[in-house]
């Protein structure tokens, strides 16, 4: 057996695509539904009792579609958006 430690399989995938989930339970609002993205650019809301809770962006890249539709109710970690990123 070789002294080196070798890298997991898998462990160099590069997968550009992402998923935003909701950060709180709510109903949906977009603002945004396709096109190019910043990081920290708003996706939507998500609107509770007495609140309303930004969707951002985390990552540089395009939106691919929206996973929830508007007016939706989402749970918090529910999938919103799915993104591809610039790597």
């Amino acid at each position: 057996m070789s002294s080196e430690t070798q890298p997991a399989f898998g462990e160099h995938l590069h997968v550009q695509e992402r998923m935003v989930v909701a950060p709180a339970d709510g109903t949906f609002e977009p603002e945004l539904e396709s096109g190019a993205i910043a990081k920290n650019q708003l996706i939507g809301y998500v609107y509770g009792p007495g609140f309303r809770q930004e969707i951002l962006s985390p990552f540089d890249g395009e939106i691919i579609g929206l996973r929830a539709h508007h007016g939706e109710r989402l749970r918090t970690g529910e999938p919103v958006a799915w993104l591809r990123t610039i790597i």
